[in-house]
């Protein structure tokens, strides 16, 4: 990816380590993870039941992908075996792990880059400055959140302290993703920068439209870490831990149901993400502006 122009900084002061609001990227970064995942809380139920074995036979023949209809018909059955709440079930978790899980990858992202530039090139961004950020911020939030997503009591009591960094491995494989993401998406915002200034509706929609496709391009690269890590924190089964690490997790899946189940759940995860992010980088550049 050819570099960008150089752009300023949004507080190229090298006497200050930390832009003067610096806060608001962790507000930012959480406040649009929560909203982002109440409205998108089915589809990560029916992404995470197409990922993980315990419930892919039940759902096998809507295929492992779970294609936009399969989708639509997993939800309904949701809805009409188990109720409404079946859909949101695990969102309070979910908000538990993915709010301080964003406040912390935007904080780190958006002064990172600050301080990256301005130490290492002359105050000036460019897409060296972003990868090396979003690389930062990937492996300060995995480090950071891991053990959030996993059950804690249980897991102290039958595994110790090592249990709640199950899935690590893949989520650091993970950071791939962030990274891809972030630089992709500070590009696009690049390329439709000739609707900034203007206001309105078009502004937001380059803003938007290039919030949903780095996501949707990071996502097709990497899913299968995503995968991967579920597999990782699932619960022991009978006393015993069938993914151990990484490798491992990723031959065993692949002899048993074939590489094409390491895109389990694909096409839910993508109506999920997508717009996920486009409301997540609408709120969090909304509190950027107006704070």
């Amino acid at each position: 990816m050819a570099d960008t122009p150089p752009q300023p900084v949004a507080s190229s002061s090298k006497t200050s380590f930390l832009p003067a609001k610096s806060w608001q990227h962790f507000v930012g970064g959480g406040l649009g993870a929560m909203c982002g995942a109440i409205v998108t809380s089915p589809f990560d139920v029916v992404k995470t039941r197409l990922q993980s074995d315990l419930f892919r036979v039940k759902h096998t023949s809507f295929g492992l992908a779970g294609g936009g209809v399969a989708t639509g018909h997993i939800i309904r059955d949701i809805y009409r075996e188990e109720s409404l709440r079946a859909l949101f079930r695990g969102l309070g978790p979910t908000l538990v792990g993915v709010i301080p899980a964003r406040s912390i990858n935007f904080f780190t992202y958006g002064n990172g880059k600050h301080i990256i530039a301005n130490h290492f090139n002359d105050g000036r961004e460019n897409s060296w400055v972003h990868l090396s950020a979003a690389a930062c911020a990937g492996i300060a939030t995995g480090t950071a959140t891991n053990p959030i997503w996993v059950m804690i009591k249980r897991i102290l009591r039958e595994e110790g302290l090592k249990g709640f960094y199950k899935g690590l491995s893949a989520s650091y494989l993970g950071v791939t993703e962030g990274t891809i993401q972030w630089t992709l998406y500070e590009r696009l915002k690049l390329l439709t920068a000739s609707t900034e200034g203007q206001g309105g509706v078009q502004e937001w929609l380059g803003m938007l439209g290039s919030a949903g496709t780095s996501k949707c391009v990071a996502t097709l690269i990497t899913y299968p870490h995503e995968v991967i890590r579920t597999r990782l924190r699932q619960p022991l089964v009978d006393g015993k831990m069938k993914y151990t690490g990484l490798v491992q997790t990723l031959r065993l899946v692949i002899a048993e149901e074939g590489t094409r189940s390491l895109y389990g759940g694909l096409s839910a995860h993508l109506m999920r993400v997508i717009p996920n992010a486009a409301v997540m980088y609408s709120i969090y550049e909304a509190v950027l502006r107006w704070s």
